[in-house]
């Protein structure tokens, strides 16, 4: 049987060497998160995406601050570009967060994309399940700068936060072609900035344009972000905002169903990756999908049947 009792204690050391296991998709990893997984669903999670250039690690480190100064330990999970060398995270983030790095009530955790798209990496929810057992109550998850289509933050969240700035320009079409959509609150950074009143009336009439019927509830909220404080103008509000979104949505009456539909989407993504492990393997034992590729471009068989005999191959 797993044991898993140091990351039950919060034990750092064993929660890191069990996220470096998860990421790089040992097997014994996928024991210990089933055994893990009794002990989660205590922690709430809050997504932060936008644009690039939006200041999201900014927010994110003064959110850390906020939650601190209110007792509460604080994970989070920073998804990072990934190096086109190494294939690891470029580690952006992690290290303009460093200021907390000798608090033991905050762990921070860098992951790189690996080519995963959607703005989230494949461990994403793995290395989330790990921080709620090991006793971190707020747990935010920090995407790459993403586009339209990026926008599986929401899968992992509780409450999704879209951030942006003044001055997008055309780039504000990018919020209105997607991350709108999934916005449980909007961050107006750097309100400080010339255009800031302009930015907040595009949003309410973007979400007035995007509203079907009865207008999704989305906050809107100016910040000035100051990096390992929590005293940026707005950060507060935006504590508030989320706290608000919490109640009005997790504790009425239709918590069960997005509870469900939020473990549908992460059971999705879970077999996505499980199956796509296994097609791997199966092409190893053909010698690689360029040997396979190599058979089919010679008119040696076709690729629906190429594509047939590969998952009749898939290990069980």
């Amino acid at each position: 049987m797993t044991d898993i009792s140091a990351i039950l204690r919060g034990e750092i050391r064993a929660g890191a060497r069990l996220m470096r296991d998860i990421d790089d998709r040992r097997p014994a990893a996928m024991d210990a998160l089933k055994a893990l997984f009794p002990h989660t669903g205590r922690a709430y999670i809050t997504g932060i995406t936008g644009n690039p250039g939006a200041g999201k690690s900014t927010v994110v480190d003064a959110m850390i601050a906020y939650y601190r100064a209110a007792g509460e330990r604080v994970g989070v999970v920073c998804v990072d570009p990934t190096s086109p060398f190494s294939g690891g995270a470029i580690l952006g983030d992690r290290i303009r967060m460093q200021r907390h790095a000798l608090d033991n009530d905050v762990f921070i955790r860098s992951l790189a994309t690996r080519g995963y798209l959607g703005g989230l990496s494949r461990s994403t929810f793995d290395v989330v399940a790990v921080l709620d057992a090991m006793g971190y109550t707020r747990i935010l998850v920090e995407t790459v700068g993403v586009g339209q289509d990026e926008v599986d933050v929401m899968k992992a969240a509780h409450t999704t936060v879209v951030v942006t700035v003044p001055g997008l320009g055309d780039d504000i079409q990018a919020i209105k072609a997607g991350l709108l959509e999934i916005a449980d609150v909007l961050v107006v950074n750097k309100s400080d900035r010339e255009g800031a009143d302009r930015t907040e009336r595009d949003l309410l009439h973007m979400l007035d344009l995007r509203a079907h019927g009865e207008r999704k509830e989305v906050e809107i909220v100016r910040t000035v972000a100051t990096r390992g404080t929590a005293e940026g103008s707005g950060i507060a509000q935006l504590g508030a905002a989320i706290e608000a979104h919490r109640q009005r949505v997790w504790q009425g009456p239709a918590a069960e169903s997005r509870a469900i539909n939020r473990r549908s989407a992460h059971l999705a993504e879970l077999l996505r990756a499980l199956v796509s492990d296994r097609v791997e393997q199966a092409l190893a034992r053909r010698g690689g999908l360029a040997d396979v590729a190599a058979a089919v471009e010679a008119r040696k068989e076709d690729p629906w049947s190429a594509a047939e005999e590969i998952l009749r191959q898939l290990p069980t």
